[in-house]
């Protein structure tokens, strides 16, 4: 994936705009003013495309092969799915349109909306940490929402990824950062939308707190800080399950894996910061290199860990 701007009243450029872009479909209008606009901003395997068709379009597609979540922003889709029902998005609605492994259809109606997609293989990464959850791939069990608890809750995450990562240069280039960010985009929408990864919580690890296993996590982690590992990488490393690298961290640390991690990297900036001369990075930079992508939170936590602010250290 690439970014792009495209803005063209030629239908056949249009039709292959969308070929190139999302999936091989046909689309087709009555009307003769056909302008369709078209912006995509990218963050690592994540794109986010800001649409606008200013006329009635049919279109036909084959799957698409990735999560698609839709914020309607004004007019409607009235899109028809592969067993044959149908459902139409208007202002206001979020959901999951264009299913990953099936072909759809249907028509946009004058629209303009954002689309927000994914490699579905990132829910099911995010998925394995669910304790007692079953090994297999995660599926979207339906396009609407459960609840608008839910839905507000997802729509924050979605701020927070154009607000503190796509319009921060030194967020959007960080590789750890736009890993934290699909992760959290991925646990949003299974937070948000029906779903086969519920846990089963009879299921216990026998091996689940040795000691062992969280001498090797915390070697695997702080030998890996710096590259964008998830809890799953951390339990493979430690030769263990997900569910008994998380006990053993709870067990012997009172903590979880991603925030002992989140603590070596918070160690690794701050040494960052010390060895930074004048004229070398910003705290931003440095935050970023670390996977922060919030300056103020990052800053926050630095005091609560060093005394002082992040500034403070990189001027000494």
């Amino acid at each position: 994936m690439d970014t792009f701007v495209f803005d063209s009243e030629d239908l056949d450029a249009t039709e292959a705009m969308l070929n190139a872009a999302y999936t091989k479909m046909r689309i087709g209008s009555s009307q003769e003013w056909t302008r369709a606009q078209v912006a995509r901003d990218v963050l690592g395997t994540i794109s986010v495309d800001q649409v606008e068709l200013g006329f009635d379009m049919a279109y036909r597609a084959d799957p698409l092969g990735r999560v698609c979540l839709c914020e309607m922003e004004s007019g409607a889709i009235e899109e028809t799915f592969a067993d044959g029902s149908t459902d139409t998005f208007v202002s206001g609605d979020l959901a999951l349109i264009a299913p990953p492994d099936e072909p759809y259809s249907g028509v946009v109606r004058g629209a303009r909306y954002r689309l927000t997609m994914f490699d579905p293989k990132l829910l099911t990464q995010v998925a394995a940490a669910i304790p007692g959850r079953e090994a297999g791939p995660v599926r979207l069990t339906h396009h609407r929402p459960v609840s608008d608890a839910a839905v507000a809750q997802l729509r924050q995450v979605i701020r927070w990824l154009q607000q503190h990562v796509l319009d921060v240069p030194e967020a959007r280039e960080s590789p750890l950062i736009a890993a934290s960010a699909g992760q959290c985009l991925a646990a949003g929408v299974l937070q948000a939308f029906p779903n086969n990864a519920s846990p089963d919580p009879t299921v216990v690890d026998r091996r689940d707190a040795h000691p062992d296993t969280l001498r090797r996590a915390i070697a695997y982690i702080e030998a890996h800080a710096n590259e964008p590992i998830t809890v799953a990488d951390i339990a493979a490393g430690a030769y263990v399950t997900i569910r008994a690298v998380q006990l053993a961290f709870r067990k012997h640390l009172n903590s979880t894996p991603m925030s002992y991690l989140r603590k070596v990297r918070l160690a690794g900036a701050h040494e960052q910061l010390r060895a930074t001369g004048p004229g070398g990075q910003t705290v931003t930079g440095v935050a970023a290199d670390w996977g922060f992508a919030h300056p103020g939170r990052f800053a926050g936590a630095y005091r609560e860990a060093y005394g002082v602010s992040p500034q403070t250290t990189l001027h000494d």
